[in-house]
């Protein structure tokens, strides 16, 4: 039994344990595309328009969980301006 009690504190400590980046959370892929509810396309086109920045570790990408916020942010500020343009 006790073995199991060993087992559930390193997986809560591996889960608690995310990746950051001088004291940042990065977030990858999926953390990122549910987050924000868009498709893997959608991702793409954020990355390579540069309005998503992104950083590559190991052949991995990572996103900073600040930048996300800033994109999500600066989306809001440009949809509500369009609406009030109409």
């Amino acid at each position: 039994m006790t073995r199991f009690d060993i087992l559930s504190e390193n997986i809560t400590l591996a889960s608690n344990n995310r990746n950051n980046i001088d004291g940042e959370e990065l977030l990858d892929n999926q953390d990122v595309l549910q987050m924000l509810k868009i498709s893997i396309r959608s991702l793409q086109r954020y990355r390579s328009s540069g309005k998503l920045p992104y950083y590559t570790i190991s052949g991995k990408l990572y996103y900073k969980l600040s930048d996300v916020h800033q994109f999500i942010r600066e989306s809001f500020k440009s949809a509500s301006s369009k609406v009030k343009d109409t």
